[in-house]
């Protein structure tokens, strides 16, 4: 059973930095690009961040570039999101995700439950 359980979450004021951590159990971890996705409210989710299965090879969208970093940790079945220069409009519930297929980029994922970013002065 896929099991992606995300921490890290919190409020912090515009400008602000968290980090961002998930436990990843029920598969391959090293076989699956991981993903960053975020749910502000009312809105669609979105991709933030991916990275390979190496952990080499990141992308990231465009508004987060220069202040996000997404790594993993095959070792440790983990990934983490750093977040600098928080802003409000960035308040969402943020989760990490699986691609479905191994070994690919297919664009299709499963998330966890996410944890809850709120910027707020």
């Amino acid at each position: 059973q896929v099991q992606l359980v995300e921490s890290g979450g919190g409020s912090v004021q515009p400008g602000g930095s968290l980090r961002l951590s998930c436990a990843v159990s029920g598969f391959a971890f090293d076989k699956y690009w991981m993903f960053w996705v975020r749910q502000a409210p009312g809105k669609r989710p979105e991709w933030i961040a991916q990275i390979d299965v190496s952990g080499k090879t990141t992308f990231y969208e465009d508004s987060v570039k220069g202040r996000f970093t997404i790594s993993r940790d095959n070792a440790k079945n983990a990934i983490y999101l750093e977040m600098t220069s928080l802003k409000f409009e960035e308040t969402a519930v943020y989760s990490c995700a699986k691609d479905r297929t191994a070994y690919a980029r297919s664009g299709r994922y499963e998330a966890g439950q996410g944890t809850q970013v709120t910027v707020a002065a």
